[in-house]
């Protein structure tokens, strides 16, 4: 298995720290607003991963964080009159529905940074005594960036180039305009904690560093996050935790895409955010978990209605096939390494390809809908293979025929008589074993919404849901 790490920027072969055993963390949400698209694309991400690493036979411990103190949510409360307890609980449960909606499941662990500031207080002090980290006089404690002699790797950035990044202010209490704050004074009326320097809150970086060593220890195998964290976040806490341990911090860092809408960056300024729970009253889970899973994790997603309606395609071509025959894991021959198994592994093994593994599964479902047709015998282990790598997507587990009753949306743009035509077509091909013809004759029937249902009986057709 090969894994792209940020930090080397290159492909390299996956050995875990312990054999069979994978430790994994990933920054999780800052919970004052509900998760917009941006959150599903990295939830869906590293819920793929996390699967498939477990179908390889690994013993998968995946942590992800909760940020419950932060000054959004400080700020937010305030706006909305409500404590930080009422605001953070609600955004969490709204979390966990969206969640479960797109099928991810739940990580091993979810720590909370309220739950774990003596952990961040003791990592501090560490770093204090080390000399990394010094209090201010106004009660705020920073950490030293030009004391950590790595600092930049992750995102091979000189110091000398580096402008304060997102969440690292320039203030006049530092000792220098890039160094970023472990511990916040809390001002009158602050939710706070009591610590060496006084009462206040832990800085957003430290909290990672101190949940994921205590929940996976001082090294761990992978850690993963969005696209927007590798600098200032990530470079942060490589510095914080390995000036504190003295040990390596994460083996592999893997970064998931950005997601654009139509094309362009979504923003609040631009009227293109969304929220998960807006994008899912509006479409099928399944169809935008599917466009999560398309596109290579590392890429960047183009979330628009054209995307959507494609995805909803490639879900129904799937299953049609499926439809009519029983695809659970008795069917499969889990024994026999078939070609299809096999591409599909190769995909996934080569830094969890998930287009070229969907590729396969494309091959997989046409030669299931031949089966039903010439070999029905051995339609049942097909589809029960079908159904199981789509299972390692997230995808496919629904019944076929509650997914293929979809709303009718809108009418076929070619005539009754031209699909009965397109259909004799397509059976002439077939009687003359053209099956590259029959499938193109279905493949084209699909890109104009007509779907072609095969059976004993003959084939029928249905206009597709978008």
């Amino acid at each position: 298995m090969q894994i792209y790490n940020t930090l080397t920027r290159r492909k390299e072969p996956f050995t875990p720290l312990e054999a069979g055993k994978v430790s994994m963390y990933v920054c999780g949400m800052t919970v004052y607003d509900y998760c917009h698209l941006g959150h599903a694309r990295v939830m869906v991400a590293f819920d793929v991963i996390t699967r498939y690493l477990r179908e390889r036979g690994y013993d998968v411990n995946y942590v992800r964080n909760i940020t419950d103190i932060d000054d959004k949510i400080l700020k937010r409360a305030d706006e909305n009159d409500e404590t930080i307890t009422a605001l953070t609980e609600r955004m969490i449960a709204a979390m966990h529905e969206d969640e479960a909606r797109l099928n991810v499941l739940p990580p091993s662990h979810e720590p909370r940074a309220t739950g774990h500031v003596g952990d961040i207080i003791a990592m501090i002090e560490t770093l204090v005594e080390k000399g990394y980290a010094y209090p201010a006089d106004n009660g705020d404690v920073y950490y030293r960036v030009r004391r950590f002699a790595d600092y930049g790797k992750l995102n091979n950035r000189q110091l000398d180039d580096m402008r304060a990044g997102a969440r690292v202010g320039v203030d006049v209490h530092k000792e220098d305009p890039l160094d970023f704050v472990l511990w916040k004074a809390a001002k009158p009326g602050e939710a706070s904690w009591p610590s060496p320097w006084g009462d206040g809150r832990p800085g957003w970086h430290i909290e990672c560093s101190a949940m994921s060593t205590c929940c996976l220890g001082e090294t761990f195998d992978i850690h993963g996050g969005g696209p927007d964290l590798t600098f200032p976040h990530h470079e942060n806490e490589i510095a914080q935790s390995e000036a504190a341990t003295g040990k390596t911090y994460v083996n592999t860092w893997m970064h998931a895409g950005a997601v654009r809408v139509d094309q362009e960056k979504m923003s609040k300024s631009l009227g293109n955010f969304f929220t998960i729970r807006e994008v899912l009253a509006e479409h099928d889970p399944e169809v935008v978990r599917y466009l999560l899973v398309a596109s290579h994790y590392r890429s960047a997603i183009n979330y628009s209605l054209d995307s959507l309606v494609e995805a909803r395609k490639s879900l129904t071509r799937f299953y049609t096939a499926l439809d009519g025959v029983n695809g659970d894991d008795s069917a499969m021959d889990t024994k026999a390494s078939t070609a299809h198994r096999e591409r599909f592994t190769a995909a996934m093994d080569d830094d969890f390809n998930t287009p070229d593994a969907l590729a396969a599964l494309f091959d997989l479902a046409r030669d299931l809908n031949r089966a039903k047709q010439e070999a029905p015998e051995k339609a049942a282990p097909l589809a029960g293979e079908l159904k199981h790598l789509g299972g390692v997507l997230g995808l496919l587990q629904q019944a076929p025929d509650v997914f293929l009753k979809g709303t009718q949306q809108h009418a076929p743009a070619i005539s009754e008589s031209a699909i009965e035509a397109k259909i004799a077509e397509r059976q002439a091909a077939k009687a003359n074993k053209d099956f590259a013809q029959a499938d193109a004759i279905r493949d084209e029937l699909a890109a104009q919404g007509i779907i072609l249902k095969d059976s004993r009986e003959g084939t029928t057709w249905v206009i597709e849901s978008v």
